[in-house]
């Protein structure tokens, strides 16, 4: 965390998010363990607001996070341009990146690892 750094508690994520574009035009928003249809919104008001964005959620892959109807919306937007999995084995390493095919506006397995 960086001194421009700006951390929201004792308040809904979704809440926490719109009170954040709202009154301080933030770069770049991070919030974990989203999941619900609220925190959903929240994002896409976000991003479409000119916010960048990094989100973590539960799943083990491509298709168990598609299964997930809350998710599966947030990923039907195209507003998500990568999306990662970490190795659950390997700490801190990385098993899988998906990539937003802009063109197509399909998600293609990345051969690069960020």
């Amino acid at each position: 965390m960086g001194i421009k750094t700006d951390i929201i508690d004792n308040v809904p994520k979704s809440l926490g998010m719109k009170m954040l574009v709202r009154s301080m035009s933030p770069k770049v928003i991070v919030a974990d363990e989203i999941g619900s249809a609220e925190d959903i919104e929240a994002i896409k008001y976000a991003i479409c607001s000119g916010c960048k964005g990094l989100f973590t959620a539960h799943g083990a892959n491509f298709e168990d996070i598609s299964l997930n109807p809350i998710i599966k919306n947030l990923i039907a937007t195209n507003i998500i341009e990568r999306i990662i999995f970490l190795d659950e084995n390997n700490k801190g390493k990385l098993k899988d990146v998906f990539c937003l095919n802009k063109k197509s506006g399909e998600y293609e397995r990345s051969a690069e690892k960020l």
